[in-house]
């Protein structure tokens, strides 16, 4: 591990826009690595580009192209190839603050310097809502203390709106290979198990409270596009049932009463948005899947499941009948305007 941390970015024919985000990362000075993963892009010039960087800055920037794989082969291919004692996920499409980095980075040459390297470290992030031009800074003051390394037993309750998610976290390059995370290929969405799987292997954090990552919300052809998710619902079912097999919560709970609470408000999360998302679509081949998805966890936990279902925030996805769906998917659109989460 010869750089403080490797910054991974996919690109999938992302010419368009990946030039400002490895601007942004290239602030971080010479012990930082950037790699560069091109996913088979061969519409545009993302392979040119990516290797332009390798070329201009050859003791930062890696470019790696592979075969099309998605993002989670992206993320698979940064962590297999990251130099970097810490590893952060960087999507080409958005930034970072350039002053908010020069702090993370800070703060990591700290724990290198003294010894006491962190498993975790949190920042906050921003939605970058591009369609009304408004910021939203999703910020953890209220969940995780400031100034010192703490453990699970030390945090507070995260709000129901409230998660940790890619834009939030640096891991330890080590746990992450450690954990055996390995995201599925060909699979939107596989953010959600990066953040997820590794929370149990983790025993200490640093929580720093500044706006580091810069999330875009906007292009028509965005992942997180509603009708984009409906088209691919399939893949957010393969990752949550990926979650729900992951780790059994009873365990973690026993271990790590507040880590547990958390991850299961963190599935419940994933249950609805896989529930709300199938309901949108309406065939009755998707209200089976929709079925089928409680049924599996019902099969894995029939404790969790009864929680889940009654008891959490996915409970407004599963309202029976033609009409309850319909409450549902407004009571979601309703939220969704109100929090403007993605």
């Amino acid at each position: 591990m010869d750089k403080l941390i490797t910054f991974a970015v996919p690109c999938y024919n992302s010419a368009a826009y990946m030039e400002h985000c490895v601007e942004t990362l290239l602030q971080g000075g010479d012990d930082i690595e950037i790699i560069l993963v091109d996913d088979g892009s061969t519409k545009d010039d993302t392979p040119a580009i990516c290797d332009r960087y390798a070329e201009q800055y050859p003791d930062i920037v890696r470019a790696i192209h592979q075969p099309n794989g998605g993002h989670g082969e992206g993320v698979n291919q940064g962590i297999r190839n990251a130099r970097g004692i810490y590893y952060k996920v960087v999507d080409s499409d958005d930034w970072v603050d350039v002053p908010a980095l020069h702090q993370a980075l800070d703060k990591l040459r700290q724990f290198v310097r003294d010894q006491k390297l962190v498993d975790l470290l949190i920042c906050n992030f921003v939605y970058e809502h591009v369609e009304d031009n408004t910021q939203r800074v999703m910020h953890y003051r209220n969940v995780f203390p400031r100034n010192k390394v703490f453990g699970w037993d030390q945090i507070g309750r995260f709000r129901p709106s409230q998660y940790l998610l890619m834009h939030s976290v640096i891991y330890r390059t080590q746990l992450l290979r450690d954990c055996g995370l390995e995201l599925p290929k060909h699979t939107f969405y596989v953010d959600n198990i990066f953040v997820y799987q590794p929370l149990p292997y983790v025993k200490n954090m640093y929580y720093l409270d500044v706006d580091l990552y810069r999330y875009f919300i906007g292009r028509a052809d965005q992942s997180v596009n509603e009708k984009v998710m409906v088209g691919r619902v399939d893949q957010q079912l393969r990752v949550t049932y990926h979650m729900i097999d992951s780790h059994d919560l009873r365990a973690v709970s026993a271990q790590h009463k507040k880590l547990g609470r958390y991850m299961f408000n963190y599935l419940a999360m994933m249950m609805a948005i896989s529930s709300i998302f199938l309901t949108i679509d309406g065939s009755p081949e998707a209200l089976g899947k929709k079925t089928q998805l409680w049924e599996y966890l019902r099969s894995v936990d029939s404790g969790v499941f009864h929680r889940m279902k009654y008891a959490a925030v996915s409970t407004f996805t599963v309202f029976p009948g033609y009409q309850g769906r319909k409450l549902s998917v407004r009571l979601y659109r309703l939220a969704r305007k109100i929090y403007k989460f993605n």
